[in-house]
């Protein structure tokens, strides 16, 4: 029996139906317990897709290869949902990313698996990962690296994940090639879940607090995103290129 979900493609891009209900099961799977870490798994790289993603699976052809290539592909933003369901009727699960990774671990930590943090200020990062393991008591945090390492040091630090083989390499912002580093570095990473998410540490450090339930059910979370950086309002343009393409799709696309 095929372990993944159901994958479908909005636009170009693809998007897995993941009921929550179900990620427990997926997750697992993907993972069968007692599998080796040297076991050659094709991709196991997991996408948290936003709309601004999507729009870049289409011009991209880097990051497109490693969205399709990707063993879950997961949509954060609202208009995906709205977008999937306009097109094809089709009911796609959203996730707030910081609330998936958690779901994530929880699952992991159930198996004590390990994990490796890769990304962040330095004490960003060590105060993420007491407040993990304060969270994860189960889980094994096998090792961690700053986010802004030098050129140089990147041979050493691949070679320490490598060792490590970590069930799930948690990669956040600061990274030179933020989730493409993971994706133009795959070969020589360990098998195991790989995710990138900007945020994630400063989420987990308390250092930036993570959209209120009620404000990301509403698709509002782009706002807080737009005053912490403005440039960000002209983001309004992209969004309305993406309605447009979806009315051409409806209209001219089987």
């Amino acid at each position: 029996m095929d372990s993944r979900p159901e994958r479908i493609i909005l636009l170009n891009a693809p998007i897995d139906i993941v009921p929550p209900e179900n990620l427990p099961e997926i997750i697992s799977n993907l993972i069968p317990e007692g599998t080796s870490p040297d076991e050659p798994y094709k991709s196991l790289d997991i996408v948290l897709l936003s709309l601004w993603d999507l729009l870049r699976v289409r011009s991209n052809k880097e990051y497109r290869e490693y969205v399709y290539n990707a063993a879950l592909v997961i949509p954060i933003s609202k208009s995906i949902v709205s977008g999937v369901k306009f097109l094809s009727g089709k009911k796609v699960f959203r996730y707030m990313p910081f609330k998936f990774v958690v779901s994530l671990l929880s699952i992991l930590e159930k198996r004590e698996y390990a994990v490796y943090l890769l990304g962040g200020g330095n004490q960003i990062l060590k105060r993420a990962e007491k407040n993990i393991r304060t969270t994860f008591p189960r889980i094994k945090i096998i090792g961690r690296y700053e986010g802004k390492f030098r050129k140089r040091e990147e041979p050493a630090v691949m070679e320490a994940i490598r060792k490590a083989s970590p069930s799930l390499l948690l990669a956040g912002k600061g990274i030179r090639g933020e989730e493409l580093w993971i994706a133009r570095n795959s070969s020589r990473l360990n098998t195991g879940f790989r995710l990138w998410c900007s945020d994630l540490f400063d989420v987990f450090a308390e250092k930036r607090r993570r959209p209120g339930d009620a404000v990301f059910e509403r698709g509002l979370e782009g706002i807080g995103y737009c005053f912490r950086n403005p440039l960000k309002f002209f983001r309004f343009f992209s969004f309305l290129y993406y309605e447009l393409l979806l009315l051409f799709y409806r209209l001219f696309k089987r």
